[in-house]
């Protein structure tokens, strides 16, 4: 790789999350890092250089690259200018597959924050074997989609011996708003349920049984809405992509244990917030299979749009993780401020910093390819998240669990 590349670009970075992940960068990147900013309009990235260097003067020389999906020849100049790049260009599914094409074949590191299940089937059957030749890291969901889930399973697990069954199940209470940008990735991925199937088929028919070793046994746990004195409430089967990148983690590191399962559930509160979220959900569903009433769902957001810094502040996240095993029980937590956009931003800086420079954990596999977070940076993320504020913490541990599955121990 080019010496002059530069540490890290963010591509998009003229949107609403794409300028929260530039301010953090600006205030929290490690010393030297050489950054820069791509985009689609050079007048609006001079705009966001602009307001960063009120703030840090060190931005006013800040690169811009000017790039467009639409034109492959720019997003692989980026691609080629970067050891790192971020997206925070989505819906994903409409506008990913140029940068993850650019970054398989330069060699580059890649992060964004996708929660959709297709685009990541999709980018591991058309790219991981380039990337896996070149040495890429396609990293996926490196925002609330999936750090805390992904991180907090990883490290719950640490905690535990490596040669016992475990049986983990996360609950997720979180408090916040929506961006336009949400809503757009949102409805797609509810308009393209089929399309999913097809290519979660197609992945698992590609990748076969080679995923988990001889000797392990990993598996997600088909959940059904109950109350949880555990969680404090109602809980309901969490259907996202989180648990599938738990899983894809659990297959490839021996420390998840020799059978481990997982289950994945929202904190719905009392029962008529359950069934009233139950409701919703399915009603949004059907609305998103039709065209009219699916543009009539995306104009509750707007593209670039987000919830203000006000919102944000009162906004906060908290993912418990009950793990289970045949001597015990340990519970833990991740928690954080605002989910969706103030920690995505920092999760997504961190991520790439993380790429950037730690020394990271030697893979089990290749060293390149598409990669969950926690194969890819794992313990060192945790450790630059927690210096970062976001919380990892043990809430009880040693207590006798009656409760062990049966089909797991």
């Amino acid at each position: 790789m080019a010496e002059d590349r530069l540490d890290i670009v963010l591509f998009g970075a003229t949107g609403f999350t794409g300028g929260l992940t530039a301010e953090y960068l600006a205030a929290h990147a490690d010393p030297g890092t050489r950054w820069g900013l791509a985009g689609r309009s050079v007048a609006r990235l001079e705009a966001v250089r602009a307001r960063l260097a009120c703030s840090s003067p060190a931005c006013v020389s800040l690169p811009l690259l000017v790039a467009d999906v639409d034109d492959p020849i720019s997003i692989r100049a980026v691609a080629e200018a970067a050891r790192v790049v971020i997206t925070t260009v989505g819906p994903y599914a409409e506008f990913g597959e140029p940068l993850v094409a650019a970054c398989a074949a330069a060699g580059c590191d890649y992060v964004d924050l996708t929660g959709e299940p297709e685009f990541v089937d999709r980018m591991y059957l058309k790219y991981d074997a380039l990337a896996t030749s070149t040495g890429a890291r396609i990293v996926h969901s490196c925002g609330f989609d999936s750090i805390p889930h992904e991180l907090g399973a990883l490290w719950t697990v640490s905690q535990l011996p490596d040669d016992v069954p475990i049986a983990l199940s996360a609950y997720v209470m979180a408090r916040g708003a929506v961006s336009g940008g949400t809503i757009r990735s949102a409805v797609g991925v509810m308009a393209r349920l089929r399309q999913a199937a097809t290519a979660a088929g197609e992945r698992r028919a590609v990748e076969g049984e080679q995923t988990v070793p001889p000797g392990r046994r990993v598996r997600l746990m088909a959940g059904r809405p109950h109350r949880e004195e555990l969680a404090g409430g109602y809980v309901v089967p969490m259907p996202t992509l989180d648990p599938l990148h738990v899983l894809r983690s659990a297959r490839r590191l021996p420390g998840y244990g020799p059978d481990f399962s997982y289950s994945h559930y929202l904190v719905a509160g009392g029962l008529p917030a359950t069934m009233a979220l139950a409701g919703g959900a399915g009603l949004a569903t059907v609305l998103a299979q039709l065209g009219p009433s699916r543009s009539l769902l995306l104009r509750f957001g707007t593209a670039g749009s987000g919830p203000s810094a006000q919102r944000r502040a009162r906004s906060w996240f908290r993912v418990r993780m009950v793990a289970k095993t045949p001597t015990g029980r340990l519970i833990t937590e991740v928690s954080g401020g605002d989910p969706g956009y103030g920690e995505t931003a920092k999760m997504l800086a961190e991520s790439a910093l993380c790429l950037a420079f730690d020394e990271l954990p030697e893979p089990s596999g290749p060293r390149g390819g598409q990669l969950t977070p926690a194969v890819a940076i794992g313990q060192p993320l945790i450790d630059r998240l927690i210096r970062a504020g976001i919380r990892f913490e043990v809430v009880e541990s040693g207590t006798q669990s009656d409760a062990f599955p049966a089909a797991v121990a």
